[in-house]
């Protein structure tokens, strides 16, 4: 089973996130959209979410509040807007693209395990319908380089959507550190290695208790040719599709040779 190329100028497109719904990526998804499809919604979570990856809200009730018109926020995570905005805020008429983004941060390497941006796209995938991560790199010591995201968004979203996917993958797209100017093109990569976790901060708070506190450094291996990390470090775009089945075909094929 596959998604069909997609005309985005007839096209219904849901946009969520996981920076929150005053992000200020969402919103520049938000405007660029709303001059390339025929109709844009907005759901995404109240406040930021970074780092929520997969994760469902089911121990509470979740709230949804309008904004404006096609525009809510949830008080939940990233999973949790997709899921209401598809069963719930739009259920008289489902969307024909889900993007998620524009996230201030890449979702790199084993990012994509952590990341809130990458699992909106997933659960819209599950769902059944063609989705798009989006993710700006940046170093978080500098402003973020918006403008190369404005420029370059629409045509890769255009180029994206006129191709065939299956309906198990979603696309994840990674703008790189550098002008719009400098961007060398848009590239197919795999995914690359990035471990974010290898820095703590130990600390007493007031009441005398320790904590540790992880910090955002991460093990990272930008050489390795035709990875996403890679092609961001030249300049490049990078569009990484993933799978939603993790089965290791190699292992399987070996497990059935010695299990009965």
């Amino acid at each position: 089973m596959t998604h069909k190329p997609l005309d985005l100028a007839k096209a219904r497109v849901l946009i969520s996130n996981d920076d929150g719904i005053e992000a200020p990526g969402l919103k520049l998804l938000e405007r660029i959209m709303r001059r390339l499809a025929r109709e844009v919604w907005v759901v995404a979570p109240e406040s930021e979410q970074s780092a929520a990856g997969h994760s469902l809200t089911l121990r509470r009730p979740l709230r949804v509040r309008k904004l404006s018109a096609r525009r809510y926020a949830v008080d939940g995570t990233p999973t949790d807007a997709v899921l209401l905005a598809i069963h719930q805020v739009m259920k008289d008429g489902h969307p024909d693209l889900v993007l998620s983004g524009i996230n201030r941060g890449g979702n790199l390497g084993e990012d994509v395990t952590y990341s809130g941006t990458v699992a909106a796209a997933m659960e819209a995938t599950l769902l059944g319908f063609p989705a798009i991560a989006l993710s700006l790199f940046t170093d978080d010591h500098r402003a973020a380089k918006w403008a190369t995201s404005e420029h370059w968004t629409g045509e890769t979203v255009r180029r994206l959507t006129a191709m065939t996917w299956p309906k198990s993958v979603l696309m994840n797209v990674n703008f790189p550190d550098v002008a719009a100017n400098s961007v060398t093109g848009i590239e197919a990569t795999r995914q690359g290695r990035r471990k974010i976790g290898s820095e703590f901060t130990e600390g007493v708070d007031p009441r005398g208790e320790p904590y540790f506190w992880i910090g955002s450094q991460r093990g990272e291996d930008r050489r390795r040719r035709g990875t996403d990390l890679e092609a961001v470090s030249r300049g490049a775009i990078s569009v990484t599709p993933l799978s939603m089945d993790m089965t290791h075909e190699p292992s399987l094929r070996g497990l059935k040779a010695v299990l009965p």
